[in-house]
């Protein structure tokens, strides 16, 4: 595991930020961590790269024990920080040059790696000016260029497309989705469609706890009830009818003819679906897992 997690809780004075929370990201994934504001995401950001304590619980990145071995874990990963720290007085070149050789570059090697963290972030035109000096979208840029400059094995990145314009966020999307299978990579963001366009798993944190963990894909199918089946048939049918299907828990008439059906797992519910009907005499014209929006498994679960 990339990132393994048991059971962290940290509380601030009376509020727990995080309660208990459990997950695992496998080495080369994209995950993407999300939830309301205050839901405890930057706290478990912080914590996974060393910066704040847990109260309780384990947690290791990269194979480093995050309590006892704090050095080498942040030798091996890479971090944007929501509140992006750059030092305004700087010109972008300088401050890359400069964190490359906090991470113990120099010489030939560092100029190449500076050389190839403008050339990847799109720095190329603002590599002159000073960090202060930069839009939003330009100093995340560079945060990120900061954050990949190392080339880690881990990348926590906490709303790292903030103040980017429609084309930036093309570029960037780009950018993280061409670390898939390489670097794996922690993202949160409340833009849900730079999520689901760029993740291929999910993390939802509601009130300090973890209330989803699943593939970007298996979500539109599914609600806090199951794996939701649109069904539609020749004929109107009674909802006494389609009780009677193996594997289908509940079923909701949107009208006689088409249905939603409720069923717990995916594996065999089409089928016998399709069975059940050829049994009854029933003509079935489509089977199809119904899809939901991100957005809508998002409200779903943080209860909103």
């Amino acid at each position: 595991m990339s990132i393994q997690v048991q059971s962290i809780t940290k509380t601030y004075s009376s509020q727990k930020a995080l309660d208990q929370v459990s997950f695992s990201i496998q080495q080369g994934e994209i995950v993407g961590f999300l939830g309301p504001n205050g839901a405890g995401k930057s706290t478990m950001m912080k914590i996974l790269t060393g910066f704040i304590p847990a109260d309780s619980g384990l947690a290791s990145v990269a194979g480093f024990n995050i309590q006892t071995q704090p050095l080498e874990l942040k030798r091996r990963v890479g971090y944007l920080p929501e509140s992006n720290p750059l030092y305004p007085d700087m010109y972008v070149k300088e401050f890359l040059r400069f964190i490359g050789r906090l991470h113990g570059f120099s010489g030939t090697l560092l100029s190449k790696r500076v050389a190839e963290m403008i050339e990847v972030t799109g720095l190329g035109l603002e590599q002159h000016k000073r960090t202060g000096a930069l839009s939003k979208g330009y100093k995340q840029r560079v945060g990120l260029a900061a954050a990949l400059i190392h080339d880690p094995e881990v990348v926590i990145l906490d709303e790292p497309t903030s103040g980017f314009d429609p084309n930036q966020l093309v570029e960037i999307r780009n950018l993280i989705r061409g670390l898939a299978g390489k670097k794996t990579v922690l993202l949160s963001s409340h833009i849900l469609q730079e999520v689901q366009a760029v993740c291929q798993r999910v993390l939802i944190l509601d009130r300090g706890r973890l209330v989803e963990d699943a593939p970007i894909d298996a979500l539109g199918s599914r609600t806090s009830g199951g794996i939701v089946w649109l069904a539609e048939f020749e004929e109107d049918l009674k909802q006494q009818q389609l009780q009677g299907i193996p594997g289908i828990t509940r079923v909701q008439a949107l009208d006689g003819k088409r249905w939603h059906l409720l069923s717990e797992t995916e594996k065999g519910v089409a089928m016998a679906i399709s069975r059940w009907a050829m049994e009854q005499g029933i003509t079935l014209n489509g089977i199809q897992k119904e899809s939901r929006s991100l957005e809508e498994v998002f409200r779903e679960k943080t209860g909103n």
